[in-house]
């Protein structure tokens, strides 16, 4: 996959972009990240970005012109028939729609992304309508920029590239994957401080485990995350589990 992030503070990404598992899939040829500076699309001596919005208002607002031509000038991966325009351009700002696990596994199928990192009072609705096929927000917040929401972007969607972590199976059950919380995972020594692991996960009675496992992320997303229940792929042994839970808590102690 070939990632494009247009920004005009490059110098926040190699750091990121240098450590642990996303460098290892640079070096595996598995991703590419490339950093734009918008700047460099600019026109005018000072390199100018932005203006005033008009009919008035604070803050200021990032010009059509150099993102365009910043996107316009990305070469699409080799490997990818896509022209430029026929993939996606993901404009990062508070209001796109609420990124999630199911937005990156959809994103993962590309061959090639182009994230677009808001500032300031945001940019001009030209890049929306014109421009972006995309918008995407990370949370109901707001952020000086959209670098930051960049990283989570790239780094949620290149773990689920296969061959980019160490095993196959890693984000299967991940938090939201399946629409529950993951199960408590546990690892050596058996007995710590006298809090000792489940023996279940001991037995080596591999469906009692994958039973286990099912019924803790049921009972961690019900307590946590009532809310995932209703679109989480549930059978009906397990909405009866979930009731079952209600009635006790329900019942006075």
């Amino acid at each position: 996959m070939q990632i494009d992030i247009l920004t005009l503070f490059p110098q926040v990404f190699p750091t990121f972009i240098s450590s642990g598992i996303l460098q290892r899939a640079i070096d595996r040829e598995l991703i590419t990240v490339n950093i734009t500076n918008i700047r460099d699309y600019t026109h005018d001596k000072h390199h100018t970005v932005d203006d005033s919005p008009y009919g008035g208002g604070a803050g200021m607002v990032l010009k059509p012109e150099p993102i365009f031509e910043a996107v316009e000038a990305i070469k699409p991966d080799p490997a990818d028939r896509h022209k430029v325009g026929e993939f996606p351009v993901i404009l990062l700002t508070p209001q796109g729609r609420l990124f999630s696990q199911q937005i990156a596994q959809e994103l993962s199928v590309y061959k090639h992304l182009v994230l677009i990192c808001g500032h300031y009072e945001g940019v001009d609705e030209r890049v929306r309508q014109h421009l972006a096929t995309d918008e995407i927000s990370i949370g109901d917040y707001v952020l000086i920029g959209g670098e930051l929401a960049a990283m989570v972007v790239v780094e949620a969607v290149a773990r689920l590239i296969p061959g980019v972590l160490g095993s196959a199976a890693s984000p299967i059950d991940d938090s939201h994957a399946n629409g529950l919380l993951e199960y408590p995972q546990y690892t050596r020594p058996q007995s710590y401080r006298d809090w000792d692991v489940p023996e279940v996960l001991l037995s080596g009675n591999h469906g009692e485990i994958a039973r286990w496992r099912r019924e803790q992320a049921i009972i961690r997303t019900w307590k946590r995350r009532p809310d995932l229940l209703d679109k989480a792929n549930l059978n009906p042994a397990e909405k009866q589990f979930i009731k079952r839970l209600e009635t006790e808590q329900a019942e006075p102690t």
